[in-house]
């Protein structure tokens, strides 16, 4: 007869290897990302420290298109997003929220309505503009080795090729020399694509040299009204079948050829395709014509655009608005924190009064 604890084991390496399978389908069910400097983008961590990142903290969207799942978190929580996913323990995180709630209803009714949810999504936006304008001082140092406050197209291509395992010195003396690199094609499509936002990020008079300023609109177009606009072309190049430089529904919500392996991917993707299908009518396309053009999609994407704040602040009230009265009070928010935190506290009912 089997023992418990062999028989534990036994169950232990049976979920593992179940939840590997999922995680496994979970990452193939997923629409593609064609790009190839998106899919280069998340190679290491050292690389994110100077290519620009497919995720945005505060944007609706991210770089290649995809929607930007945990926006609502951000936009909520700000800089403390962290905090939430590593305390797991649902009292402090109660408590967490309960303290966030004091600071959204700024004028002591116990409920938080549009206006105040508004303020408080664009002070959280610009709390994660204020942290991407620190992450670039380190990595601006990073990329300017002779720290004269401008960084060269050759300095910053010579660190990129060093982050893709080519032998730095050598790269430096070849640009020095210019002398032939011989580099592979997938690695030059993404030095040709950094070459253009290069390119669009070096304000006039085009100098091809980087100011720190500049060196975060490259990394963060969201911080550069200009850079918005290359980063909205780009999505709309991506996604647009018929070259008008438009999106229809059915481009914005189309699936790669082959995406769809099993009925598992086939929900999710049904799930992708619907969350898509909300986002364009009900948000994107503001004047509801069936057409998103340029102009609409960076509305969309301004992460400072107070109207948008608006806009998501009803959406949010709206999520967790039982008794339909347009305002969020504390129970509604501690019942739908998923939503709002990304944590789910058990047994707020319970608490929530004698905590508060």
């Amino acid at each position: 007869m089997m023992s418990r604890q062999a028989f534990l084991c036994g169950l232990g390496s049976l979920y593992l290897s179940l939840l590997f399978i999922f995680l496994l389908m979970d990452v193939y069910a997923r629409p593609a990302n064609n790009s190839v400097l998106k899919e280069k983008a998340a190679e290491s961590k050292d690389e994110n420290e100077i290519l620009p990142p497919d995720h945005l903290n505060g944007v609706k969207m991210e770089m290649d298109g995809h929607l930007n799942k945990e926006f609502h978190q951000e936009v909520f929580l700000g800089k403390d997003m962290e905090e939430f996913e590593e305390d797991s323990e649902p009292r402090k995180n109660r408590k967490k929220l309960m303290v966030i709630f004091s600071k959204v209803d700024i004028n002591n009714d116990k409920k938080i309505g549009a206006k105040e949810m508004q303020r408080w999504i664009m002070e959280k936006t610009d709390e994660h503009f204020q942290e991407a304008v620190e992450e670039n001082k380190m990595h601006f140092r990073a990329v300017d080795p002779d720290g004269d406050g401008h960084v060269s197209w050759d300095e910053y291509k010579i660190k990129f090729l060093a982050s893709k395992g080519f032998n730095e010195k050598e790269i430096a003396e070849k640009i020095k020399n210019n002398e032939e690199l011989k580099i592979d094609e997938e690695t030059q499509e993404v030095l040709d694509n950094l070459k253009d936002r290069w390119y669009q990020a070096d304000n006039p008079p085009p100098d091809l040299l980087l100011t720190e300023e500049e060196f975060l609109a490259f990394l963060h177009p969201e911080h550069s009204r200009g850079m918005l606009k290359f980063m909205v072309k780009e999505i709309i190049r991506d996604l647009d079948q018929d070259g008008d430089k438009k999106l229809t529904l059915s481009e914005f919500i189309s699936l790669p050829v082959g995406t769809v392996e099993n009925q598992q991917a086939q929900d999710m993707d049904d799930d992708w395709v619907k969350d898509r299908r909300k986002e364009f009518e009900e948000v994107i396309d503001a004047n509801h014509d069936g057409i998103v053009t340029m102009e609409e999609l960076e509305e969309y994407m301004d992460p400072m655009n107070e109207f948008n704040a608006l806009n998501e602040a009803r959406q949010m009230i709206a999520v967790a608005d039982e008794n339909q009265n347009q305002q969020l009070e504390l129970e509604e928010i501690l019942k739908y924190s998923e939503y709002f935190t990304g944590s789910k506290l058990m047994d707020y009912a319970r608490n929530v009064h004698e905590e508060f």
